[in-house]
């Protein structure tokens, strides 16, 4: 038995279904992230898990107790978890301290030690305890936050979207404290985020929910490598993808001959690859004769992103099959390294890296 269970769970507004039976297990210890567009369900699955609503059928399990089912609930405060909210939630009128020993009781013992381990814990100094939140930055408020949600002694973390309303580099910084933070104190935890970069990089599963139902779960490298349909492949990052036929291990497509993960035959598939698989070297004009199984493009568009730059690269020779001719006219949408990238009008040679994912 997993640590933390969904079993068919529904729940419905009126007429709209936010969740249509939803299946999950969440290992011990383990990160888990939940992604998907706006209105998909990730909020509603979150507050029923912490018990600030109920689900209209199926069960939710937490260390083998049932925390819900059709006709009863266990209330909010009992279920031992803490959540991690958005914008942080503390309480202006309460210093730091306060804030991060709301759920301690007043007359438990070692409760200003317990206090201040925890600011450390989070790295805070002790000097801002006495503080108030409007004084702090948005990171420091949201490290306050999580050391109140990890004063209760919380059997499971729930974080929602809390890195979204920082600074990039802050984000970043903040998501991996976090992420080894929980890890060394053994909570498992549940991050709902539209961000997929920070799903991938933060969880050990992935979960891509899409109309109330989970599309696709397993670990970051199988959803983002080998995504189960267009959504998934599209929602976790850039992809590009191709009609192409199959035989022998090969896909025929408008970039030519690539490998794929099948042997099997197949006329009409589509095929899937991210654009850092596709590797350009720069070429002269000339260099495109006498070269038929190459395959060369001109870059008709650059945007600057400093560390990476978009590069968009117009195909010059595609073998042109099946279907192929309206997408050989259109752009590929890469993404490079700033200091390498190509400039408008330079001819590129196209190459590319490692297998071709097939849609089933």
């Amino acid at each position: 038995m997993s640590f933390l269970e969904f079993h068919s769970l529904e729940k419905r507004y009126g007429p709209v279904a936010a969740l249509s039976g939803v299946d999950l297990a969440v290992e011990a210890g383990s990160r888990t992230a939940i992604v998907g567009p706006s209105g998909c369900g990730k909020t509603t699955l979150l507050r029923l898990i912490a018990g600030f609503e109920a689900p209209d059928s199926g069960r939710i399990e937490l260390d083998g107790e049932v925390l819900a089912q059709e006709g009863g609930s266990v209330p909010a405060h009992q279920r031992s978890i803490g959540l991690v909210a958005q914008d942080g939630a503390l309480f202006p009128h309460l210093t730091i301290a306060d804030n991060i020993g709301f759920g301690i009781n007043r007359h438990e013992a070692g409760r200003d030690a317990r206090i201040t381990e925890l600011a450390y814990i989070v790295g805070l100094d002790k000097a801002i305890l006495k503080r108030r939140p409007h004084e702090l930055s948005g990171g420091q408020q949201q490290r306050v936050a999580l050391a109140r949600a990890m004063a209760v002694k919380p059997r499971l973390m729930l974080l929602d979207e809390p890195f979204s309303a920082l600074d990039t580099g802050l984000r970043v910084s903040m998501r991996k404290a976090v992420a080894e933070l929980l890890e060394a104190a053994g909570i498992a935890t549940i991050l709902v985020t539209h961000d997929q970069a920070e799903a991938l990089s933060f969880a050990d599963q992935v979960a891509v929910m899409r109309d109330g139902k989970f599309s696709q779960v397993g670990t970051p490298r199988e959803l983002y490598l080998r995504p189960k349909n267009r959504m998934v492949a599209e929602f976790l990052g850039d992809a590009i993808i191709l009609p192409a036929s199959l035989r022998d291990g090969f896909a025929q497509c408008t970039l030519g001959q690539i490998a794929v993960e099948t042997r099997e035959a197949r006329d009409n598939a589509r095929i899937m690859l991210r654009p850092e698989q596709l590797l350009l070297k720069r070429t002269a004009r000339e260099g495109m004769s006498g070269t038929p199984d190459m395959l060369f493009g001109e870059v008709v568009e650059l945007e600057f992103g400093g560390p990476t730059c978009m590069v968009a690269v117009r195909l010059l020779n595609s073998p042109d099959p099946p279907d192929a001719a309206a997408i050989a006219n259109t752009p590929l949408i890469l993404r490079k390294p700033g200091m390498d990238a190509p400039t408008v009008g330079e001819i590129v040679r196209i190459s590319v890296s490692g297998k071709a994912h097939v849609f089933a």
